[in-house]
């Protein structure tokens, strides 16, 4: 018999363009082999000769992280077969043409991710064998397989939460809300490495590579662990946070366009924590992040979010007797706004009914297990009060469901409660809707409606389980089951007599109805209103008062009055933060009872807008007229003007513009040339900065079509 000659491998093709566009991968680009687990991909092995079946024993051997293993997940073997086995590595359904192989390799749903090594051994008979590495892979979560915990049954909805790479973060007010879009860019060249490289600097991979990298395949601990790696608090993370007002030795956070910017200086300056973020950047950041590893994600704002640290489900604020709200030593806070993640999972690590979305929040607000991170954390938990269950659901729940309790301060003691508002916290919690630029609001997934008895009931049921037997001594909890406060004799309100602009005087209404009440059923009453207006921080506290006030009046019974208030532009021009938000506050003192009653407006104030449009087709590779224009609406000029643009797809990284001053009332119009390098749905974001207004903010949606199309 003739000695059959050695088998050699001579080259293998990994079909990147095949295989990235049937895993959705496409968008990464072609030239490196990036996949997802639970699906087929697809090699052609040319060797010295035609393959034997009978004769040619092929073992492939996948290896990922510093120590591959097969007890830890990381290291798989595994020979050719006729007929694919069920959710292990395999490598079947092969043809033999001449010289040539084609095979199908299969990774496991439940597969590490990771940048992979791949390569074969070929032995004849009982003879030796010899290795050839075939190449490297990246592997990724697979939302499309059923078999993979990250599974999303609609193409829609994965189109949205995994392949859309931009979107919308909502910020503002409750009463305001804005869009303000953000570019993800989680296809970028080199982002998908820069994730890893995020997993490979976070403090459990440093202290235990081998275990970090054999969690990998673990949805619930890769969230945890980006979700720490995110900020910086306890190692080095992707970006510092910065909640004061002076980001000289860095990037404010209001004048960031996207995430990639922000990644790519981390990885740049070899993990140094980038300046400066705060909630709306890290939650865009991380939504960039896990879209990238392909696990479904959206950005989630939740308007007047409480932190409560010691965890009574209770926020105190407190006013003097001249309306001035005041800082405290506690560290509960009512954010304006607060944004954190979802991400869409099973959670086999909980009882059957918590599936789906999961709140993740990369802002360092507080540890958990030792480091600063957050979730995931059920939305179905968080709404049905099931707070025992894992992760941080506590926390979460407190942020959309704590009661609020004003306080009335004298010589240095809180005297009486002004308010105490059991639905004022949690409100407006908005993401972007699918296939939309309009907002969604979403609030009904997180709680039942407000003052219903299903709302009331889950709260009791959460604060017995928060509170535990201290419950009894919390005069919150008796005030709650008392059925609220007494009554007032008079009801207050202040209205905006006109939308309020930046550069503008404010004006406002002070509007007052007497009705009866148990003290004063229906004489006439004399009112000491006192009013102060403030700067209102993202953090829910406030400046020095800037503006103050005090009107007095007489209010018969049944009637009602108006009274107009003026709060000029020269008291707040200089006062304001980067949010140009302003709280007017105002404490009405009857003279009859000395009691007091509390009435509050927050003023959103409107920057100047920018149009952009785009004047003819966007086609791949071929210049896109753009215009972009700016009207100064203001009383004052716009000095030290800065322009940038930002856009996967359409612009390589940042086009950045000195465009100086801009005196009241002009226009200034700016003409540019785009080369798109993607074809599909893209976005165009435009930040103009000021020394006067740090966010000028628009965008423009733009179809860009393959090059040569009809």
């Amino acid at each position: 018999m003739d000695q059959v000659a050695t088998l050699r491998l001579e080259s293998v093709d990994l079909q990147s363009s095949r295989n990235n566009k049937e895993h959705h991968t496409q968008e990464m680009g072609v030239k490196r082999l990036t996949v997802r687990r639970g699906q087929p991909f697809y090699l052609r092995l040319s060797f010295s000769r035609p393959f034997q079946s009978q004769n040619d024993h092929i073992t492939f051997v996948a290896e990922t992280g510093p120590k591959p293993s097969e007890l830890l997940g990381t290291r798989a073997t595994f020979f050719l077969t006729r007929v694919q086995p069920r959710n292990v590595w395999s490598a079947s359904d092969f043809t033999i043409d001449s010289n040539s192989l084609q095979v199908s390799l299969f990774t496991p749903a439940n597969a590490v991710i990771g940048h992979y090594t791949l390569k074969i051994e070929i032995s004849q008979g009982q003879g030796h064998s010899v290795t050839y590495p075939l190449g490297t892979f990246i592997l990724l979560f697979n939302p499309w397989s059923p078999e993979d915990d990250v599974y999303l049954p609609s193409e829609i909805l994965l189109q949205e939460y995994i392949m859309r790479d931009y979107g919308f973060v909502y910020k503002g007010h409750e009463r305001f809300v804005t869009s303000w879009p953000w570019n993800y860019g989680q296809f970028e060249e080199d982002i998908i490495d820069i994730c890893f490289e995020i997993l490979n600097k976070s403090l459990y991979y440093l202290k235990n590579p081998a275990k970090d990298c054999s969690q990998r395949n673990d949805v619930v601990y890769v969230c945890r662990v980006v979700s720490a790696m995110i900020n910086s608090n306890d190692d080095n993370g992707v970006l510092q946070g910065n909640w004061g007002e002076d980001y000289s030795k860095g990037v404010s956070p209001l004048e960031w366009n996207g995430s990639v910017a922000i990644l790519q200086q981390w990885s740049a300056r070899g993990g140094q924590p980038v300046k400066y973020g705060q909630c709306w950047v890290f939650a865009s950041v991380m939504c960039t992040v896990m879209r990238c590893l392909g696990v479904p994600t959206r950005v989630v704002s939740n308007f007047r979010s409480a932190h409560n640290v010691d965890r009574n489900l209770t926020i105190d604020t407190y006013y003097d007797r001249n309306a001035e709200m005041l800082s405290t030593q506690k560290r509960d806070k009512i954010w304006n706004f607060h944004v954190w993640n979802e991400c869409w999972m099973i959670r086999k690590d909980l009882p059957p009914g918590y599936n789906g979305w999961q709140v993740l929040d990369p802002t360092p607000q507080q540890t958990s297990s030792g480091l600063f991170c957050c979730g995931p954390a059920s939305v179905k938990a968080i709404r049905e009060g099931d707070v025992h269950l894992a992760y941080d659901t506590p926390f979460v729940y407190a942020e959309v469901n704590a009661d609020e309790v004003i306080w009335l301060l004298g010589d240095g003691q809180a005297q009486e409660i002004l308010a105490h508002n059991t639905s004022s916290i949690g409100k407006e919690i908005s993401t972007k809707m699918v296939g939309s630029d309009q907002r969604q609001s979403i609030t009904s997934s997180y709680k039942y409606p407000e003052g219903s008895p299903e709302e009331r009931a889950v709260f009791m049921k959460a604060s017995r389980k928060m509170l535990g037997p201290q419950r009894a001594s919390l005069p919150f909890l008796d005030l709650l089951e008392s059925g609220g406060l007494r009554d007032q004799p008079a009801q207050l309100q202040l209205h905006l007599a006109r939308i309020p602009e930046w550069g503008q005087d404010l004006q406002l209404l002070l509007h007052i109805q007497r009705v009866p009440d148990s003290t004063h059923p229906r004489g006439p009453i004399r009112l000491v209103v006192r009013f102060c207006a403030q700067a209102l921080l993202h953090g829910g506290g406030t400046q020095k008062p800037f503006w103050r006030h005090t009107v007095r009046m007489n209010l018969d019974f049944g009637k009602e009055t108006q009274w107009p208030l003026l709060l000029p532009y020269s008291n707040y021009r200089n006062k304001l933060t980067d949010e140009k938000l302003i709280r007017v506050s105002g404490i009405a003192e009857v003279e009859e009872t000395g009691r007091s009653m509390l009435v509050l407006k927050d003023i959103c104030l409107e920057p100047p807008h920018l149009s952009i449009e785009v004047s003819e087709r966007a086609e791949v590779g071929k210049a896109l007229r753009v215009h972009v224009t700016l009207t100064n609406t203001l009383m004052v000029a716009l000095s030290s003007c800065t322009m940038v643009l930002e856009g996967s797809g359409l612009i390589n990284g940042q086009i950045a513009k000195d465009l100086g001053t801009l005196v009241a009332g002009h226009t200034l119009q700016i003409q540019l040339d785009l080369y798109p390098t993607k074809a599909g749905p893209r976005q165009l974001q435009v930040l103009i900065s000021s020394n006067e207004v740090k966010e000028i903010k628009g965008y423009k949606d733009i179809f860009v079509t393959v090059a040569g199309a009809p």
